[in-house]
């Protein structure tokens, strides 16, 4: 059947032009896209709780796109539902942030004296034991299911506009490309900073273009009632937003930066909070009254045993610029400071009063710590892990954080290869629990041969697996003239953030000063006790915050609460067929093809990041690179016209099985260009494999709406699936996928024969 001009009948029996239909089918595309990753930049950035979960809020956005193409021959309109659905959430999330002090007091996250995982924000907070505990998955639930209602109006968009395309691969070629122009736009809205104002206000443009031209909107009542609902979207957006004044909900300024929400308050104390957690603080080397013993105390030990000032200094977590700051201090000759986020390091360029960013003896690295590691030749005397906490997710696919790559034993690897002769190596930061601490010594351990220094603060002589709280640091690389020194004098005192200036030309001193009492601080050597069976992280299981090879409890819960979520939405808006016959032709081929492709995205997103850096540009390039290969799979679809799978089938196999034999860090210090080619090839050819398989598939489907919807609901079990990745690693992971293709080469062989009419429909792929 030609496409040209046909007209084509929709399942309302509106008459359009295939022009029209594609159209539209390119457009809600680019919608659902957009507004998927909006709701992920913005709902864990005003609900502290929802980081906690991996990717709640995508797989709430694939489940209200299953629903939604579930629904597609319903008479309703779901999509009049969704702004005033997404403003009740938003709504909602600005209340829980409100009241995020007392509510943490009530909530049941984990048993704080012994967790499983570390989540960041709830460690130092003391439960009430006398009120009811609500446990901090209810509140995920409630997100997830107000996510996936708000999502079911696209959904059902995008149902009824594959069925208006008869040519599926065409279809489904169009879905991808109004996903890549989604994609390729909320990246311009994150290179540019953006604020969610202009995110959602896209969002109510693209509803309103939807919705209103429909005549089942047409009552004047209804539409005033969708358009309030559409302004209140953008004035909740707009409360948090730093360039509009009059709605900030906070004293201080706001910004978006690719990665967080950041508040910045300057009148008291210079501080910034990101996504609603204390980050940093920026503190003067005037100051000698901060207690941020830190940042200097490396050139202080240094200085205390006689040695030289540090000339090269490397710090990695630069920030704001405090490290810096103190290392230009002592001596420094140059610094190469490594910072992340583009916003905080701006903030640190303008507001710090040391202004270290200006010194001539700065060079700033505005990009992923671990990746300038494999990519300069430079050597240093002095590298340090600059209280490297991100306290975000690295993306919505997997556990990792932004920083995970840093603390394994590959990471320690490259910092040892960087460093002079006689060079050390600091790393500190509040790391909350005695495992992790004995985690990092241990990695210390065997990558450097030595044992390192421990210090923590408030000092304590012995750090225990259970032990939590405190300051601790860790010092290794040619450390044996400072542990001789702790020797001849092992306990030391310190007078806020540097004692020289104040009565002690030395820098330490063994007895605190009566006429500053309270102002000293005791440190000394600490001995870890190290618990057995700890596994150290490595690239391939980069879990710092996790106990060892497990799925937490919490992790547990969640996954039930959103499987049965899942199931129960799905029931609810399963199509009646035939009658008042409530079923669903479950196409169990489309499901699993939707769980393994859901895991070989999470295992491509993961790699890159280990091998070009864990930056918001180089996760919006991969996303890219997997959209654009599908697109090739269907070109190739379109152009070979493929009728058996088994070939594509085979090569899905083996390059899954490559890619679960050769380790992540494979790749890593090889030539730039082979390494991009050779990683590329590896991640990739499984999506291309898959592609096809799927595009196949899809193109003999009659009914589209509903096998896509099996898809997507797939990639729910998939993204449940990847929580196997902390007990697995990723390498294994694949394996996982594995499974799940086998399993779709299983239903493939029980899909019914097609009937002559079917055929002749199906047939249109081939056209």
């Amino acid at each position: 059947m030609p496409i040209g001009n046909s007209l084509i009948v929709n399942p309302h029996q509106e008459v359009v032009s295939s022009s029209r239909a594609e159209a539209k089918l390119f457009l809600i595309s680019l919608l659902l896209l957009f507004l998927e990753l909006a709701c992920i930049r913005w709902f864990p950035a005003h609900v502290l709780y929802l980081t906690f979960f991996t990717n709640t809020i995508l797989l709430a956005c694939f489940l209200g796109m299953s629903v939604g193409c579930l629904s597609a021959s319903r008479p309703q309109n779901f999509l009049a539902y969704t702004p005033p659905i997404l403003a009740v959430a938003m709504g909602a999330a600005h209340l829980l942030e409100s009241v995020k002090s007392p509510l943490l007091k009530v909530l049941r996250v984990e048993d704080p004296s012994s967790p499983q995982h570390v989540y960041f924000g709830t460690e130092h907070v003391m439960q009430d034991v006398a009120h009811f505990l609500i446990p901090v998955e209810a509140i995920e639930g409630f997100f997830f299911l107000l996510l996936a209602l708000a999502m079911v109006g696209p959904g059902q968009e995008l149902g009824r506009a594959l069925n208006s395309v008869p040519n599926r691969v065409r279809a489904y070629t169009l879905n991808i490309l109004g996903s890549i122009a989604g994609i390729v736009l909320f990246a311009f809205c994150s290179r540019w900073e953006l604020s969610p104002i202009s995110w959602f206000l896209v969002v109510g443009i693209g509803i309103g273009c939807f919705l209103f031209p429909t005549r089942l909107i047409a009552r004047p009542v209804i539409r005033w009632v969708v358009l309030a609902c559409l302004g209140g979207l953008l004035w909740l957006a707009a409360l948090t937003s730093g360039r509009y004044p009059p709605f900030r909900q906070t004293v201080g300024e706001h910004f978006w930066s690719p990665y967080y929400r950041i508040d910045y308050e300057r009148v008291h104390g210079r501080s910034i909070s990101v996504n609603l957690i204390a980050h940093q603080q920026m503190v003067s080397r005037d100051n000698v009254f901060s207690p941020a013993y830190g940042y200097a105390l490396p050139h202080l030990l240094e200085r205390d045993v006689g040695g030289k000032p540090f000339e090269d200094v490397l710090i990695l977590g630069a920030g704001s610029g405090n490290d810096v700051s103190r290392a230009l201090q002592w001596g420094a000759r140059h610094v190469d400071a490594v910072e992340i986020d583009p916003v905080i390091f701006r903030l640190g360029l303008r507001e710090h009063p040391d202004h270290p960013y200006q010194d001539s003896r700065t060079t700033v690295y505005v990009g992923d710590g671990r990746n300038f590691l494999r990519s300069t030749d430079r050597q240093y005397d002095l590298i340090v892990y600059a209280l490297v906490d991100s306290l975000v997710l690295h993306s919505s696919y997997s556990d990792i954080r932004l920083e995970s790559y840093l603390f394994t034993r590959e990471a320690f690897a490259d910092v040892r290869r960087h460093l002079k002769p006689g060079g050390i190596f600091v790393m500190y930061n509040y790391f909350r629990q005695g495992w992790i601490v004995a985690r990092l010594d241990q990695e210390l351990k065997e990558t450097f041969g030595t044992d390192p220094l421990i210090l923590t603060f408030p000092y304590r002589p012995i750090i225990r697996p259970e032990t939590s709280g405190g300051f601790t640091m860790l010092i290794s690389g040619d450390v044996e003239h400072l542990r001789s020194a702790f020797k001849s004098k092992p306990d030391y005192w310190m007078l806020g953030d540097q004692a020289c200036g104040l009565g002690c030309p030395n820098g330490f001193d063994q007895h605190p000063s009566p006429a500053v009492p309270g102002r000293w601080v005791q440190f000394g050597l600490a001995a870890m006790v190290q618990p057995g069976n700890l596994r150290s992280a490595s690239d391939d299981w980069p879990f710092l915050y996790l106990h060892g090879p497990m799925i937490p409890s919490l992790s547990v819960r969640g996954m039930m609460i959103i499987g049965g979520l899942s199931l129960l939405l799905l029931y609810i808006f399963l199509p009646k067929r035939r009658g008042d016959d409530r079923r669903l032709a479950f196409n169990g081929r489309m499901f699993f093809l939707g769980a393994g492709f859901m895991l070989v995205e999470t295992k491509a997103v993961v790699q890159m990041a280990l091998l070009f850096g864990s930056t918001w540009m180089v996760n919006t390039v991969v996303f890219l690179a997997i959209l654009i290969m599908i697109l090739a799979a269907n070109v190739f679809v379109l152009v070979v016209r493929p009728r058996g799978l088994a070939g594509y089938y085979a090569g899905l196999v083996a390059t899954l099985a490559l890619n679960s034999l050769i380790p992540l860090g494979f790749f890593l210090g090889m030539n730039r260009s082979l390494q991009w080619a050779a990683a590329c090839l590896l991640v990739f050819s499984p999506i291309l494999f898959a592609g096809v398989i799927f595009a196949v598939s899809f193109g003999r489907s009659t009914e589209p709406d509903r096998d896509f919807a099996a898809n997507i609901a797939g990639a729910i079990l998939g993204g449940l699936a990847e929580n196997c990745s902390m007990l697995l690693g990723f390498r294994y992971l694949m394996l996982v996928a594995l499974a799940f293709y086998a399993l779709s080469a299983v239903f493939a062989r029980t899909v019914p024969s097609l009937s002559a009419d079917d055929r002749e429909f199906a047939g249109n792929t081939a056209r």
